[in-house]
Protein backbone atom coordinates (compact mmCIF):
# COMPACT_ATOMS: atom_id res chain seq x y z
CA UNK A 1 0.00 0.00 0.00
CA UNK A 2 1.62 3.51 -0.92
CA UNK A 3 2.06 5.80 1.73
CA UNK A 4 2.57 9.26 2.46
CA UNK A 5 2.97 11.09 5.63
CA UNK A 6 1.07 14.31 6.36
CA UNK A 7 2.54 16.70 9.03
CA UNK A 8 -0.67 18.06 11.07
CA UNK A 9 0.80 21.17 12.97
CA UNK A 10 -1.73 21.95 16.17
CA UNK A 11 -1.14 25.26 18.04
CA UNK A 12 -2.30 23.66 21.03
CA UNK A 13 -3.51 20.22 21.68
CA UNK A 14 -7.61 20.11 21.97
CA UNK A 15 -9.39 20.26 24.99
CA UNK A 16 -12.48 20.26 27.19
CA UNK A 17 -11.76 22.94 30.11
CA UNK A 18 -13.94 24.19 33.11
CA UNK A 19 -14.84 27.67 33.83
CA UNK A 20 -17.25 29.93 35.83
CA UNK A 21 -19.17 29.98 32.35
CA UNK A 22 -19.27 26.52 32.30
CA UNK A 23 -17.12 23.92 29.95
CA UNK A 24 -15.81 24.90 26.83
CA UNK A 25 -14.72 21.99 23.85
CA UNK A 26 -11.78 23.70 21.97
CA UNK A 27 -10.60 21.68 18.67
CA UNK A 28 -7.72 22.83 17.23
CA UNK A 29 -7.53 22.65 13.33
CA UNK A 30 -4.42 22.39 11.36
CA UNK A 31 -3.63 23.80 8.07
CA UNK A 32 -6.78 23.86 5.78
CA UNK A 33 -8.62 25.62 2.84
CA UNK A 34 -10.72 28.46 3.07
CA UNK A 35 -12.30 31.03 0.69
CA UNK A 36 -9.47 33.56 1.73
CA UNK A 37 -6.72 30.64 0.49
CA UNK A 38 -4.72 28.33 2.89
CA UNK A 39 -5.06 29.29 6.42
CA UNK A 40 -2.28 27.57 9.40
CA UNK A 41 -5.25 27.50 11.87
CA UNK A 42 -8.75 28.56 10.17
CA UNK A 43 -11.33 29.35 12.43
CA UNK A 44 -14.96 27.82 11.83
CA UNK A 45 -17.42 28.47 14.88
CA UNK A 46 -17.45 29.42 18.51
CA UNK A 47 -21.00 29.49 19.82
CA UNK A 48 -23.02 27.25 22.08
CA UNK A 49 -24.02 23.32 21.77
CA UNK A 50 -28.14 22.71 22.09
CA UNK A 51 -26.79 18.98 22.45
CA UNK A 52 -23.36 19.04 24.32
CA UNK A 53 -23.64 15.84 25.17
CA UNK A 54 -24.97 14.46 22.24
CA UNK A 55 -22.30 16.06 20.12
CA UNK A 56 -19.60 15.12 22.55
CA UNK A 57 -20.40 11.15 21.64
CA UNK A 58 -21.07 12.24 17.93
CA UNK A 59 -17.25 13.31 17.75
CA UNK A 60 -16.46 10.25 19.72
CA UNK A 61 -18.05 7.94 17.34
CA UNK A 62 -16.12 9.75 14.26
CA UNK A 63 -12.84 9.52 16.55
CA UNK A 64 -13.59 5.81 17.47
CA UNK A 65 -13.79 5.14 12.91
CA UNK A 66 -10.72 7.00 12.40
CA UNK A 67 -8.90 4.83 14.99
CA UNK A 68 -10.40 1.79 13.84
CA UNK A 69 -9.71 -1.03 12.04
CA UNK A 70 -12.47 -4.19 10.84
CA UNK A 71 -10.38 -5.87 9.20
CA UNK A 72 -6.33 -6.56 9.68
CA UNK A 73 -6.82 -5.21 13.43
CA UNK A 74 -3.80 -5.70 14.73
CA UNK A 75 -2.34 -2.97 12.76
CA UNK A 76 -2.10 0.30 13.82
CA UNK A 77 -4.99 3.16 12.49
CA UNK A 78 -4.90 6.88 13.13
CA UNK A 79 -6.07 9.49 11.43
CA UNK A 80 -7.45 12.72 12.96
CA UNK A 81 -11.33 13.69 11.76
CA UNK A 82 -11.65 16.08 9.09
CA UNK A 83 -14.31 19.24 9.91
CA UNK A 84 -16.14 21.50 7.03
CA UNK A 85 -17.84 23.96 7.56
CA UNK A 86 -20.75 25.14 5.12
CA UNK A 87 -21.80 28.26 6.27
CA UNK A 88 -25.00 26.44 8.10
CA UNK A 89 -23.37 23.14 9.56
CA UNK A 90 -20.67 21.47 10.30
CA UNK A 91 -19.38 18.25 8.66
CA UNK A 92 -16.96 15.96 11.17
CA UNK A 93 -15.26 13.27 8.81
CA UNK A 94 -13.17 10.35 8.96
CA UNK A 95 -12.17 6.72 7.89
CA UNK A 96 -11.05 3.87 9.05
CA UNK A 97 -7.89 2.14 8.96
CA UNK A 98 -9.00 -0.80 6.81
CA UNK A 99 -10.86 1.45 4.28
CA UNK A 100 -14.33 -0.27 4.75
CA UNK A 101 -15.83 2.26 6.72
CA UNK A 102 -16.77 5.49 6.79
CA UNK A 103 -18.30 8.02 9.23
CA UNK A 104 -19.51 11.63 9.10
CA UNK A 105 -21.21 13.54 12.09
CA UNK A 106 -23.23 16.58 10.35
CA UNK A 107 -24.24 18.94 13.28
CA UNK A 108 -26.76 21.12 11.70
CA UNK A 109 -28.30 24.67 12.67
CA UNK A 110 -30.21 23.57 15.13
CA UNK A 111 -27.37 21.85 16.66
CA UNK A 112 -25.48 25.12 16.61
CA UNK A 113 -28.19 27.40 17.94
CA UNK A 114 -28.73 28.83 14.67
CA UNK A 115 -25.71 30.44 14.60
CA UNK A 116 -23.60 30.42 11.49
CA UNK A 117 -20.18 28.48 10.62
CA UNK A 118 -17.57 29.47 8.51
CA UNK A 119 -16.83 27.74 5.08
CA UNK A 120 -13.66 25.71 5.15
CA UNK A 121 -11.73 22.36 5.62
CA UNK A 122 -9.43 21.31 8.05
CA UNK A 123 -8.08 18.64 10.32
CA UNK A 124 -9.16 18.34 13.87
CA UNK A 125 -6.85 17.87 16.76
CA UNK A 126 -8.84 14.51 18.84
CA UNK A 127 -5.95 13.09 21.27
CA UNK A 128 -6.17 10.66 23.97
CA UNK A 129 -7.29 12.73 27.05
CA UNK A 130 -9.85 15.33 25.28
CA UNK A 131 -11.07 11.30 24.16
CA UNK A 132 -11.48 10.53 27.98
CA UNK A 133 -12.65 14.17 28.78
CA UNK A 134 -15.40 13.48 26.53
CA UNK A 135 -16.32 10.15 27.44
CA UNK A 136 -17.21 12.04 31.06
CA UNK A 137 -19.31 14.58 29.80
CA UNK A 138 -23.10 12.96 30.70
CA UNK A 139 -24.79 16.20 31.64
CA UNK A 140 -26.63 18.53 29.29
CA UNK A 141 -25.43 21.77 30.76
CA UNK A 142 -24.50 24.45 28.52
CA UNK A 143 -20.91 23.96 26.52
CA UNK A 144 -19.47 26.26 24.07
CA UNK A 145 -17.80 24.79 21.20
CA UNK A 146 -14.48 26.50 19.19
CA UNK A 147 -12.91 25.36 16.49
CA UNK A 148 -10.25 27.00 15.39
CA UNK A 149 -8.11 29.70 17.75
CA UNK A 150 -9.86 31.57 20.35
CA UNK A 151 -9.35 34.85 18.20
CA UNK A 152 -9.86 35.27 14.55
CA UNK A 153 -7.33 37.51 14.07
CA UNK A 154 -4.55 35.61 15.41
CA UNK A 155 -2.38 33.86 12.37
CA UNK A 156 0.66 32.58 14.58
CA UNK A 157 0.01 31.35 17.96
CA UNK A 158 2.78 31.61 20.81
CA UNK A 159 4.05 28.63 22.56
CA UNK A 160 4.89 25.39 20.90
CA UNK A 161 3.21 24.05 18.53
CA UNK A 162 1.95 19.95 18.53
CA UNK A 163 2.80 18.50 15.31
CA UNK A 164 1.49 15.02 14.45
CA UNK A 165 3.03 13.10 11.62
CA UNK A 166 0.19 11.13 10.32
CA UNK A 167 0.17 8.27 7.48
CA UNK A 168 -1.83 8.73 4.26
CA UNK A 169 -2.19 5.86 2.40
CA UNK A 170 -3.86 6.32 -1.19
CA UNK A 171 -6.41 3.58 -0.04
CA UNK A 172 -8.02 6.17 1.92
CA UNK A 173 -7.82 8.37 -0.71
CA UNK A 174 -9.47 6.28 -3.28
CA UNK A 175 -12.06 5.23 -0.31
CA UNK A 176 -13.22 8.53 0.36
CA UNK A 177 -14.26 8.89 -3.81
CA UNK A 178 -15.75 5.74 -3.77
CA UNK A 179 -17.57 6.17 -1.06
CA UNK A 180 -19.08 9.07 -2.23
CA UNK A 181 -19.89 7.55 -5.93
CA UNK A 182 -21.52 4.59 -4.08
CA UNK A 183 -23.64 6.69 -1.62
CA UNK A 184 -24.77 8.51 -4.54
CA UNK A 185 -26.07 5.36 -5.77
CA UNK A 186 -28.36 4.68 -2.87
CA UNK A 187 -31.94 5.14 -2.02
CA UNK A 188 -33.94 5.08 0.97
CA UNK A 189 -35.32 1.37 1.85
CA UNK A 190 -35.73 1.86 5.79
CA UNK A 191 -36.80 3.89 8.53
CA UNK A 192 -37.31 2.87 12.18
CA UNK A 193 -38.08 4.48 15.22
CA UNK A 194 -35.92 5.55 17.88
CA UNK A 195 -37.10 2.35 20.02
CA UNK A 196 -36.72 0.33 17.44
CA UNK A 197 -33.24 1.87 16.12
CA UNK A 198 -32.10 0.65 19.72
CA UNK A 199 -33.26 -2.76 19.57
CA UNK A 200 -32.17 -3.70 16.52
CA UNK A 201 -28.62 -2.35 17.06
CA UNK A 202 -28.70 -3.42 20.14
CA UNK A 203 -28.68 -7.03 18.97
CA UNK A 204 -26.02 -6.64 16.45
CA UNK A 205 -22.76 -8.64 17.17
CA UNK A 206 -20.13 -6.37 18.38
CA UNK A 207 -17.27 -8.84 17.22
CA UNK A 208 -16.35 -10.38 13.96
CA UNK A 209 -18.42 -14.01 13.90
CA UNK A 210 -15.91 -16.85 13.04
CA UNK A 211 -16.91 -19.83 11.22
CA UNK A 212 -18.47 -20.46 7.75
CA UNK A 213 -21.40 -18.94 8.94
CA UNK A 214 -19.44 -15.69 9.76
CA UNK A 215 -18.65 -15.20 6.00
CA UNK A 216 -20.41 -13.98 2.81
CA UNK A 217 -23.03 -10.96 2.94
CA UNK A 218 -26.16 -10.98 5.23
CA UNK A 219 -29.01 -9.24 4.18
CA UNK A 220 -31.80 -7.28 6.46
CA UNK A 221 -35.65 -6.50 5.10
CA UNK A 222 -37.99 -3.94 6.89
CA UNK A 223 -40.41 -5.87 8.48
CA UNK A 224 -43.60 -4.75 11.07
CA UNK A 225 -41.52 -1.54 12.11
CA UNK A 226 -38.03 -3.16 12.17
CA UNK A 227 -35.55 -5.07 10.11
CA UNK A 228 -35.27 -8.98 9.83
CA UNK A 229 -32.75 -10.92 8.57
CA UNK A 230 -33.01 -12.96 5.23
CA UNK A 231 -31.31 -15.43 3.87
CA UNK A 232 -31.44 -13.48 0.40
CA UNK A 233 -31.26 -10.36 -1.19
CA UNK A 234 -34.85 -10.05 -1.72
CA UNK A 235 -36.66 -6.86 -3.19
CA UNK A 236 -36.38 -3.87 -0.81
CA UNK A 237 -33.07 -5.46 1.21
CA UNK A 238 -30.14 -4.32 2.32
CA UNK A 239 -27.22 -5.77 2.69
CA UNK A 240 -25.35 -5.33 6.45
CA UNK A 241 -21.57 -6.66 5.55
CA UNK A 242 -19.71 -7.09 8.69
CA UNK A 243 -23.03 -5.63 11.08
CA UNK A 244 -19.70 -5.49 14.24
CA UNK A 245 -18.77 -2.39 12.35
CA UNK A 246 -21.87 -0.46 13.39
CA UNK A 247 -20.32 -1.02 16.92
CA UNK A 248 -19.25 3.18 16.78
CA UNK A 249 -23.55 3.81 16.27
CA UNK A 250 -23.48 2.28 19.84
CA UNK A 251 -22.16 5.46 21.17
CA UNK A 252 -25.46 7.87 20.29
CA UNK A 253 -28.14 5.34 21.33
CA UNK A 254 -29.39 6.96 24.16
CA UNK A 255 -30.13 10.15 21.80
CA UNK A 256 -31.51 8.34 18.95
CA UNK A 257 -34.84 9.83 17.55
CA UNK A 258 -34.40 7.34 14.10
CA UNK A 259 -32.77 5.49 12.37
CA UNK A 260 -32.57 5.32 8.22
CA UNK A 261 -30.83 2.59 5.76
CA UNK A 262 -29.83 3.18 2.11
CA UNK A 263 -28.83 1.31 -0.45
CA UNK A 264 -28.83 0.31 -3.56
CA UNK A 265 -31.15 -2.17 -5.53
CA UNK A 266 -30.33 -5.78 -4.40
CA UNK A 267 -29.18 -7.97 -7.24
CA UNK A 268 -27.94 -10.55 -5.16
CA UNK A 269 -24.41 -9.45 -4.81
CA UNK A 270 -22.58 -8.10 -1.61
CA UNK A 271 -22.88 -4.31 -1.44
CA UNK A 272 -22.29 -0.97 0.15
CA UNK A 273 -24.88 0.09 2.74
CA UNK A 274 -25.45 3.54 5.24
CA UNK A 275 -26.64 3.21 8.36
CA UNK A 276 -27.80 7.28 9.43
CA UNK A 277 -29.00 7.76 13.21
CA UNK A 278 -30.79 10.99 13.44
CA UNK A 279 -30.21 12.94 16.40
CA UNK A 280 -31.49 16.31 18.20
CA UNK A 281 -29.64 19.11 15.53
CA UNK A 282 -27.52 16.30 14.31
CA UNK A 283 -27.15 12.79 12.14
CA UNK A 284 -24.41 10.47 12.42
CA UNK A 285 -23.81 8.38 9.41
CA UNK A 286 -21.55 4.95 8.97
CA UNK A 287 -21.39 3.95 5.44
CA UNK A 288 -19.91 0.10 5.18
CA UNK A 289 -18.18 -1.44 2.37
CA UNK A 290 -19.69 -4.70 0.76
CA UNK A 291 -17.34 -6.55 3.03
CA UNK A 292 -15.21 -6.23 6.07
CA UNK A 293 -12.23 -7.40 4.49
CA UNK A 294 -12.54 -5.44 1.28
CA UNK A 295 -11.92 -1.56 1.65
CA UNK A 296 -13.93 0.94 -0.31
CA UNK A 297 -10.85 1.85 -2.33
CA UNK A 298 -10.86 -1.30 -4.87
CA UNK A 299 -15.04 -0.50 -5.79
CA UNK A 300 -14.11 1.26 -9.61
CA UNK A 301 -16.74 3.47 -9.38
CA UNK A 302 -14.39 6.60 -10.09
CA UNK A 303 -12.73 4.81 -12.95
CA UNK A 304 -14.81 6.02 -16.04
CA UNK A 305 -14.75 9.69 -14.96
CA UNK A 306 -10.61 9.20 -14.55
CA UNK A 307 -10.72 7.85 -17.56
CA UNK A 308 -11.72 10.68 -19.82
CA UNK A 309 -10.24 13.89 -21.09
CA UNK A 310 -13.56 15.20 -21.09
CA UNK A 311 -14.26 14.62 -17.37
CA UNK A 312 -10.96 16.25 -16.67
CA UNK A 313 -11.79 19.61 -18.72
CA UNK A 314 -15.37 19.47 -17.16
CA UNK A 315 -13.54 19.43 -13.82
CA UNK A 316 -12.01 22.00 -14.29
CA UNK A 317 -14.98 23.90 -15.09
CA UNK A 318 -17.45 22.69 -12.37
CA UNK A 319 -14.74 23.09 -9.75
CA UNK A 320 -14.60 27.26 -9.83
CA UNK A 321 -18.47 27.37 -9.40
CA UNK A 322 -18.28 25.43 -5.90
CA UNK A 323 -18.40 27.61 -3.01
CA UNK A 324 -18.81 25.81 -0.14
CA UNK A 325 -22.21 24.90 -0.56
CA UNK A 326 -23.81 22.82 1.70
CA UNK A 327 -26.06 21.60 -0.81
CA UNK A 328 -24.45 20.95 -4.30
CA UNK A 329 -27.28 20.54 -6.89
CA UNK A 330 -25.79 18.83 -10.62
CA UNK A 331 -28.64 20.22 -12.34
CA UNK A 332 -28.03 24.05 -10.99
CA UNK A 333 -24.72 23.40 -12.06
CA UNK A 334 -25.14 22.02 -15.13
CA UNK A 335 -26.83 25.63 -16.10
CA UNK A 336 -24.42 27.48 -14.93
CA UNK A 337 -21.60 25.61 -16.67
CA UNK A 338 -22.96 25.24 -20.08
CA UNK A 339 -23.29 21.74 -19.41
CA UNK A 340 -25.75 18.20 -19.65
CA UNK A 341 -26.23 16.92 -16.07
CA UNK A 342 -24.57 13.81 -16.48
CA UNK A 343 -21.39 15.58 -17.92
CA UNK A 344 -21.70 17.02 -14.14
CA UNK A 345 -22.06 13.99 -12.74
CA UNK A 346 -19.22 12.76 -13.94
CA UNK A 347 -17.15 15.81 -13.03
CA UNK A 348 -18.57 15.71 -9.61
CA UNK A 349 -17.08 11.91 -9.29
CA UNK A 350 -13.75 13.40 -10.43
CA UNK A 351 -13.62 16.22 -7.97
CA UNK A 352 -14.24 13.61 -5.22
CA UNK A 353 -11.11 12.05 -5.98
CA UNK A 354 -9.31 14.66 -4.94
CA UNK A 355 -11.65 15.03 -1.98
CA UNK A 356 -13.37 18.15 -3.30
CA UNK A 357 -16.98 16.83 -2.78
CA UNK A 358 -18.99 14.13 -0.44
CA UNK A 359 -22.35 12.94 -1.02
CA UNK A 360 -25.26 13.51 1.59
CA UNK A 361 -28.35 11.40 1.31
CA UNK A 362 -30.31 12.58 3.99
CA UNK A 363 -30.50 15.95 1.28
CA UNK A 364 -29.62 13.41 -1.78
CA UNK A 365 -27.10 16.39 -2.50
CA UNK A 366 -23.34 16.74 -3.21
CA UNK A 367 -21.62 19.06 -0.77
CA UNK A 368 -18.28 20.99 -1.07
CA UNK A 369 -15.15 20.39 0.81
CA UNK A 370 -11.42 20.39 0.19
CA UNK A 371 -9.76 17.48 1.88
CA UNK A 372 -5.45 18.04 1.93
CA UNK A 373 -4.96 15.67 -1.29
CA UNK A 374 -2.75 16.19 -4.45
CA UNK A 375 -5.96 16.25 -7.13
CA UNK A 376 -3.89 14.12 -9.11
CA UNK A 377 -2.33 10.96 -6.50
CA UNK A 378 -5.88 9.03 -6.95
CA UNK A 379 -4.98 8.63 -10.73
CA UNK A 380 -1.49 8.14 -10.22
CA UNK A 381 -1.90 5.56 -7.82
CA UNK A 382 -4.76 3.90 -8.89
CA UNK A 383 -3.84 0.21 -10.58
CA UNK A 384 -6.42 -0.22 -12.88
CA UNK A 385 -5.96 2.72 -14.61
CA UNK A 386 -2.03 2.64 -14.32
CA UNK A 387 -2.70 -0.44 -16.19
CA UNK A 388 -5.32 0.68 -18.46
CA UNK A 389 -3.11 3.26 -19.53
CA UNK A 390 -0.43 1.22 -20.12
CA UNK A 391 -2.18 -0.87 -22.48
CA UNK A 392 -3.20 2.27 -24.76
CA UNK A 393 0.32 3.39 -24.57
CA UNK A 394 1.55 0.04 -25.33
CA UNK A 395 -0.37 -0.59 -28.59
CA UNK A 396 -2.20 -3.46 -26.90
CA UNK A 397 -5.91 -2.73 -27.87
CA UNK A 398 -6.96 -3.68 -31.57
CA UNK A 399 -10.77 -2.18 -32.20
CA UNK A 400 -13.08 -4.41 -34.58
CA UNK A 401 -16.94 -2.86 -34.39
CA UNK A 402 -18.37 -3.77 -31.03
CA UNK A 403 -15.11 -5.77 -30.28
CA UNK A 404 -11.96 -5.51 -29.38
CA UNK A 405 -9.04 -7.25 -28.81
CA UNK A 406 -6.25 -6.23 -25.75
CA UNK A 407 -2.74 -7.78 -25.64
CA UNK A 408 -1.69 -8.25 -22.09
CA UNK A 409 1.45 -10.23 -21.64
CA UNK A 410 1.11 -13.66 -23.36
CA UNK A 411 -2.61 -13.46 -23.11
CA UNK A 412 -5.27 -12.02 -25.55
CA UNK A 413 -8.40 -10.74 -24.01
CA UNK A 414 -11.78 -9.95 -25.67
CA UNK A 415 -13.82 -7.20 -24.90
CA UNK A 416 -17.09 -6.43 -26.43
CA UNK A 417 -20.01 -3.90 -26.03
CA UNK A 418 -23.28 -3.85 -25.48
CA UNK A 419 -24.82 0.17 -25.18
CA UNK A 420 -22.91 1.33 -22.46
CA UNK A 421 -22.04 -1.91 -21.02
CA UNK A 422 -18.54 -3.58 -21.34
CA UNK A 423 -17.34 -7.16 -20.91
CA UNK A 424 -14.70 -8.88 -21.00
CA UNK A 425 -12.95 -12.75 -21.25
CA UNK A 426 -10.14 -12.01 -18.16
CA UNK A 427 -10.80 -13.50 -14.78
CA UNK A 428 -11.45 -10.40 -12.96
CA UNK A 429 -14.80 -9.66 -14.99
CA UNK A 430 -15.98 -13.25 -14.29
CA UNK A 431 -15.23 -13.06 -10.91
CA UNK A 432 -17.40 -9.77 -10.42
CA UNK A 433 -19.55 -8.68 -13.66
CA UNK A 434 -18.67 -5.10 -13.56
CA UNK A 435 -20.12 -4.87 -10.30
CA UNK A 436 -16.93 -3.16 -9.18
CA UNK A 437 -16.47 -0.77 -12.23
CA UNK A 438 -14.98 -2.29 -15.33
CA UNK A 439 -11.44 -3.95 -15.51
CA UNK A 440 -7.81 -2.69 -16.97
CA UNK A 441 -8.69 -4.32 -20.37
CA UNK A 442 -12.54 -2.86 -20.65
CA UNK A 443 -11.11 0.13 -19.61
CA UNK A 444 -8.28 0.63 -21.65
CA UNK A 445 -10.48 0.22 -24.75
CA UNK A 446 -13.06 2.53 -23.16
CA UNK A 447 -10.23 5.03 -23.18
CA UNK A 448 -9.17 4.00 -27.04
CA UNK A 449 -13.04 4.76 -27.82
CA UNK A 450 -13.17 8.33 -26.30
CA UNK A 451 -10.32 8.91 -28.16
CA UNK A 452 -8.14 9.65 -24.81
CA UNK A 453 -4.57 8.93 -25.16
CA UNK A 454 -1.51 7.99 -22.59
CA UNK A 455 1.45 9.74 -22.54
CA UNK A 456 4.14 8.27 -25.87
CA UNK A 457 0.75 6.57 -27.78
CA UNK A 458 0.32 6.99 -31.15
CA UNK A 459 -3.28 6.94 -32.39
CA UNK A 460 -4.00 4.74 -35.66
CA UNK A 461 -6.90 3.47 -37.32
CA UNK A 462 -7.78 0.25 -35.73
CA UNK A 463 -4.80 -0.10 -33.68
CA UNK A 464 -3.92 2.38 -30.99
CA UNK A 465 -0.20 2.29 -29.65
CA UNK A 466 3.30 2.59 -30.78
CA UNK A 467 2.91 -0.39 -32.62
CA UNK A 468 1.16 -0.67 -35.85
Amino acid sequence: MTRSVQALAYARPSSLDSSQAGPSLGLETAGGLTPRGAEAHPRFFSGFLTGPRTAARGLLAVADVAAARYYQRTLPASLDPVVTGNGDRLRFESFSGCCGVYARLDVLRDGLGGQETGHGTTNVDVNAPLREALSRLTADDPLHLRVGPQEMAVTTLDGPVVEKKVPLPDRWLRGFAEAQVASAGFDLRAELTAAQAVAFLRSLPRTPSSGRAGRGARWVVAAGGSLRPTTRPVPGAVCLPGPERLVALQRVLRDATALRVYGPVADGAAAASAWEVELPGMRLTLTLSPDSARGFSGEGGVLEALATDEAAADAELVSVLLAWEPRIEPAALAEQAGLDVERVRAALTRLGTAGRVGYDLADAAYFHRELPYDADRAERHNPRLVAARRLVGEGAVTLDGPRATVVSGDRRYQVRETGTEFGCTCQWWADYRGRRGPCKHALAVRMVRRGATAAGSVRGTTVVGGVR
